[in-house]
């Protein structure tokens, strides 16, 4: 493995999940020498334990956060508000693979929406046009089915179930993707072996991630040095704003200082401002990159729920991928709903230790245990859509709780917006009727999980006053800085955000290629 001397500045990148994995690939197959900091271990494919609880405990971040506000997780999950991963590749490892693109309007919510009370709505400073080119290089980094004429991976019992009601309701656009696991042998990855373990890693390596395909190719260009285990305590700079070193502890809890020619943060939306709170100095007392006081607010985290139907004869869910289908009609933006954005129903499959945890948490009773002794005869879906960006929903500082490093911890503060709520209602009405013109015997509305979609807190803005970063990522602030994760988008669409991180990251890269080429960074 390539070592980078401490004193060398390098292109330093925190985090190796979807955006910083693939500005790794994509700045070192370029020739550009770059520190990639992980906080977590290097877990391989084989490392993967497929069963649920010791997955999580192998591959969670589990270190200890705080919540507030009224959403439901604050009660149920205080100490875990998201489910992201720490390990080398990130979230994803353990991401579902859904790949939809988001929508040309999504990117001008201000301007198609129009003013919404309480939300802090703003245009992303870039089009979808402008993305398009690099969402279909996404797409083929990823093997994303459906596109660039990969086939559609086959139907499990689930979609079928969720198909046939899609076809009752009159909805059009459902299919089983597009989806980022192989349906066939792709770009060195074999196909799917149906295995169900998505959540848990998936063993086989038929799924993209980071760490299954940029991690290693950047690796063997000799241009890279992975350092997991690796937590970033504080980004440094200069007298003049500019970063130039960054401070991280080992295993060990050695504190070592990497020079920098710029930094690139891909931590998480709650550890990147975290990681830039932490960060503060005389000259930027509110945080690194913090003039506009955005950093950390307009935390977005998705409208999200799931609703489960019991079945007179077995579905068995849990059989083939698990996130295996898709529909789309209901991703539009159409106000007669009483809601502004849209939503996708996509199935999902728990195993039954995470569907006892999450089906109803808190439960007891007959009741919930009906609800398990149905497992076999289950089809499930998860409801996924636009939440709005709220600046009181915000990630700061816990002054009174530290971590393990004694650093503060994130504190995740969150309420939804009435039009989340209304969105929501509708989804789970939607997902009943579904089920039900199908022959259910029974559904359940299951609240919303921690989430793995976390969005905005370092948001994308024309003006430097309205948010952290311009259209390339770069802070406004800080010219060498870069955001290089799902914090850096302006509103979260409707769509599940990784191949958008993915096309940000990889348009990104080419922005740096050029700027450290001209000496413009």
């Amino acid at each position: 493995m390539t070592t980078i001397d401490h004193s060398t500045e390098a292109v330093v990148i925190v985090g190796s999940g979807a955006g910083g994995g693939t500005l790794a690939y994509e700045l070192t197959k370029a020739g550009i020498e770059c520190v990639l900091l992980e906080a977590g271990p290097y877990l391989r494919n084989e490392d993967y334990m497929n069963l649920e609880w010791a997955a999580f405990d192998q591959m969670a971040w589990t270190d200890t956060r705080t919540t507030s506000g009224s959403w439901r997780i604050a009660k149920d999950f205080p100490n875990l508000p998201a489910w992201i991963v720490k390990a080398v590749g990130g979230t994803t490892t353990h991401w579902s693979g859904a790949t939809p693109r988001f929508k040309p309007h999504e990117f001008r919510t201000r301007s198609v929406y129009g003013r919404i009370d309480g939300a802090n709505l703003l245009d992303w400073p870039l089009t979808y046009d402008e993305l398009a080119p690099y969402y279909t290089r996404a797409e083929d980094a990823i093997g994303s089915t459906h596109t660039g004429g990969r086939p559609p991976l086959p139907a499990n019992n689930n979609y079928k179930v969720l198909a046939a009601g899609a076809e009752n309701l009159g909805y059009r656009y459902y299919a089983t993707g597009p989806y980022g696991t192989n349906a066939e042998p792709y770009d060195g990855r074999p196909a799917s072996i149906q295995d169900g373990f998505n959540f848990q890693g998936d063993k086989s390596g038929s799924k993209w991630s980071t760490m299954v395909r940029e991690i290693p190719r950047a690796l063997a260009t000799g241009k890279l040095d992975l350092r997991p285990e690796s937590h970033v305590a504080q980004i440094l700079h200069d007298r003049t704003g500019k970063v130039d070193a960054v401070l991280y502890l080992d295993s060990e809890g050695n504190l070592h200082r990497q020079a920098a020619k710029l930094v690139c943060v891909a931590g998480n939306s709650i550890e990147t401002p975290r990681l830039l709170h932490l960060s503060s100095s005389s000259l930027f007392p509110d945080g690194l990159a913090n003039s506009s006081g955005q950093v950390g607010r307009n935390y977005m985290r998705h409208m999200t729920g799931s609703v489960y139907a019991q079945f007179d004869k077995p579905v068995n869910m849990h059989r083939g991928e698990t996130m295996a289908g898709c529909i789309s009609d209901e991703s539009v933006h159409d106000p007669t709903r009483g809601f502004a954005g849209g939503y996708f129903i996509q199935t999902i499959a728990l195993g039954p230790a995470f569907l006892a945890t999450f089906v109803e948490p808190g439960a007891w009773g007959p009741d919930f245990t009906r609800l398990l002794d149905a497992y076999r005869n289950t089809a499930g879906c998860w409801l996924v859509g636009e939440d709005m960006p709220q600046e009181s929903n915000a990630v700061t500082l816990d002054s009174t709780v530290s971590d393990q490093h004694g650093l503060p911890v994130a504190h995740v503060h969150f309420d939804d917006h009435a039009n989340d709520v209304a969105m929501r209602e509708h989804a789970y009405t939607q997902a009943e009727k579904l089920y039900r013109s199908v022959g259910a015997v029974g559904t359940h509305r299951t609240t919303p999980y921690p989430s793995t979609h976390n969005l905005g807190t370092c948001r994308m803005s024309e003006r430097p006053e309205d948010g952290v970063v311009d259209k390339w990522g770069r802070a406004h602030d800080v010219p060498n800085l870069f955001i290089s994760d799902g914090s850096q988008f302006t509103t979260g669409a409707a769509a599940n955000p990784t191949l958008t991180i993915v096309a940000l990251a990889i348009r990104q890269a080419e922005y740096l290629v050029e700027a450290l080429r001209t000496g413009d960074v």
